[in-house]
């Protein structure tokens, strides 16, 4: 894993967190986007090298949703960049880790991502990233 790529946060209303943190970080949202397969909307943050992901809900049965109802706004999950997505799921598989998928899906921000499941990782869901070249 070379660096953690971005941090996630979700939250219940998009418009509500990103005034939030646009004042907190005293930068803009640099993009915005949809992804379907995973039921969420996101905008991305920077400030140096930080990045911070915000992801709302687009569906009362996402993962985003079922977290909030759960455990509320907050931290949702940690992404680490790697070079190679595969050879990484393999790596983490053999050492015991449990993957939430099997093959590396299309995230946001154009990525290619898997995730590990918190009960592999001290109850922190982790995030694979790894950049679509």
């Amino acid at each position: 894993m070379n660096k953690i790529e971005h941090i996630g946060i979700a939250v219940k209303d998009m418009q509500t967190a990103k005034n939030i943190y646009e004042l907190l970080l005293n930068t803009s949202v640099y993009k915005t986007e949809e992804v379907p397969s995973e039921g969420v909307n996101t905008a991305f943050l920077q400030s140096g090298p930080n990045k911070i992901e915000l992801l709302e809900a687009t569906s009362a049965d996402s993962p985003i949703a079922k977290f909030l109802e759960k455990k509320g706004e907050g931290i949702h999950h940690i992404a680490f960049d790697v070079t190679d997505i595969e050879a990484e799921m393999a790596r983490l598989k053999a050492e015991g880790f449990v993957l939430l998928n099997d093959k590396p899906k299309r995230g946001a921000d154009n990525k290619l991502v898997c995730f590990v499941h918190p009960k592999s990782a001290n109850g922190v869901l982790v995030e694979l990233c790894q950049e679509v070249r």
